[in-house]
């Protein structure tokens, strides 16, 4: 099983970044996979999520309206589009799927948001 981040790295204020994580090794269609952060000193946060039916998503509020997550499911990826970046968005974007008792985690990829 692999959660593969990919797309952090430094940006404005304003700007905007997209994050994509490429699983593999489980039926990734039937997963709610979800985006999760944690900053320094800070316990991690879930983002948002997207169920593997229905397309529902989910957001924390810090970040509705500028976040939007989607899913591929014939590419076994996940996304994260984030606009209207935050210095308080920084922070390492973990990659996260569950299906009932099981669960898996990406390594991670950093965000920093900053002039």
């Amino acid at each position: 099983v692999q959660l593969a981040e990919s797309g952090g790295g430094l940006v404005q204020p304003g700007g905007s970044l997209r994050l994509s994580c490429a699983a593999s090794g489980f039926t990734f269609s039937r997963y709610a996979m979800s985006w999760y952060r944690q900053a320094p000193g800070k316990e991690r946060e879930l983002v948002a999520t997207s169920t593997s039916t229905s397309g529902v998503t989910n957001y924390a509020d810090s970040v509705k309206g500028r976040f939007t997550i989607s899913r591929d499911n014939a590419k076994n990826t996940v996304y994260l589009q984030m606009n209207s970046l935050k210095p308080e968005d920084t922070a390492v974007y973990y990659c996260h799927g569950r299906l009932g008792p099981f669960e898996y985690w990406g390594q991670g990829t950093q965000v920093t948001v900053s002039s």
